[in-house]
């Protein structure tokens, strides 16, 4: 295990909705404020979906820790099959056992159940991860439970959690019913650039270490594959577990441009990735050539220092080179090793297509 290696109390990049390594930041810290606020005020039902990866059950742990003793959770890992399966699931979890198979009957149970529990100073959330799996049956379920109130309070308030396939079922004419109900709903989005290295060093300092375990082409590169592969974060903190594997079996200390290469490799995220890493060895090979830009995630073309004497009449400019011939004869072949890249790309673009 690299932990001791690289100075770390645990492992950064596991893939398991940790609560502790939530990145509160950004629209995550924005969304979650938003969810938890519509929960308290009871505004009953919420949608959150997002691409798969993206940390809707990690968000879903925090607004459970976010919660007091006084919730009553019932959370389903997956949607049951139908709404009469579903009534007597959330029978058992409030403690009540019930022999009665007709959803009329189950819905008067649970109002029943739910007053008492209120009166008690209690709250229910139901919480149904992987909703764009529900059928039609248990949509109407949940619009049908989402209308139980006591005056204007709602008796429980419904989250689902879903991967964005769900946006298109509500899309249908059919879903107008349950989207008015909907009183809240939330997409979870992409990380992008600056985004990736936040939340990059944010699990590193919450494992207990430093940035410098990533080179200063350590931290371009990851930030480029990352953005190469959706700015998804579980795609991300796999990439960083093997970019710090690989490293630790080569006996570094840090994490290299060639480490996270054979790890966007494994991962099939590493077309950007090869014309970068090129250019940095060639950049190795011909100090000359310049330098680049420490945040740059992509290669940059070379800006030549221009100086502009005004003519006399104001009318037009002349533009002269302060560049000597062999630092202009240098960026003249970089320029051109930029050309050959961006057309390298372009082949390899049209070759996916």
């Amino acid at each position: 295990m690299y932990t001791k290696n690289f100075n770390l109390n645990k492992l950064p990049f596991e893939n398991v909705p940790d609560p502790a390594f939530y990145f509160n930041q950004g629209a995550y810290a924005q969304i979650r404020n938003r969810v938890k606020n519509s929960l308290i005020a009871g505004r009953g039902l919420i949608v959150v979906t997002g691409p798969i990866g993206s940390g809707k059950t990690t968000l879903s742990q925090m607004l459970i820790s976010d919660y007091s003793d006084d919730l009553i959770l019932v959370w389903l890992a997956e949607p049951p099959n139908s709404c009469t399966a579903f009534f007597s699931f959330i029978l058992l979890e409030l403690g009540l056992k019930t022999s009665s198979t007709e959803r009329i009957f189950l819905l008067r149970e649970i109002r029943e159940v739910l007053l008492k529990r209120i009166s008690a100073g209690k709250r229910c959330l139901i919480m149904i991860d992987e909703a764009q799996l529900m059928n039609k049956d248990l949509f109407e379920g949940i619009r049908i439970l989402n209308n139980l109130e006591d005056g204007s309070t709602k008796l429980l308030q419904i989250l689902l959690l879903g991967q964005l396939e769900i946006l298109e079922i509500l899309k249908r004419p059919e879903m107008i019913p349950f989207k008015q109900r909907i009183s809240w709903m939330e997409v979870i989005g992409k990380l992008n650039a600056d985004r990736i290295k936040k939340y990059i060093s944010h699990r590193i300092k919450m494992a207990g270490g430093q940035p410098t375990i990533f080179t200063e082409t350590g931290w371009e590169a990851i930030v480029l594959a990352s953005g190469t592969a959706g700015g998804i974060p579980r795609v991300i903190n796999t990439l960083c577990d093997r970019s710090l594997n690989a490293a630790f079996e080569k006996g570094k200390s840090a994490v290299d441009i060639d480490d996270i290469y054979e790890a966007a490799e494994d991962q099939g995220i590493a077309a950007e990735l090869y014309h970068y890493r090129r250019m940095i060895k060639n950049k190795g090979k011909n100090p000359e050539t310049g330098s680049i830009e420490e945040k740059s995630i992509a290669p940059l073309l070379p800006q030549v220092s221009m100086d502009a004497d005004k003519k006399s009449d104001n009318s037009k400019q002349r533009i002269t080179q302060t560049e000597s011939p062999v630092n202009l004869k240098a960026e003249r072949r970089l320029f051109l090793f930029s050309l050959g890249i961006l057309a390298l790309s372009i082949i390899f673009y049209l070759q996916r297509l």
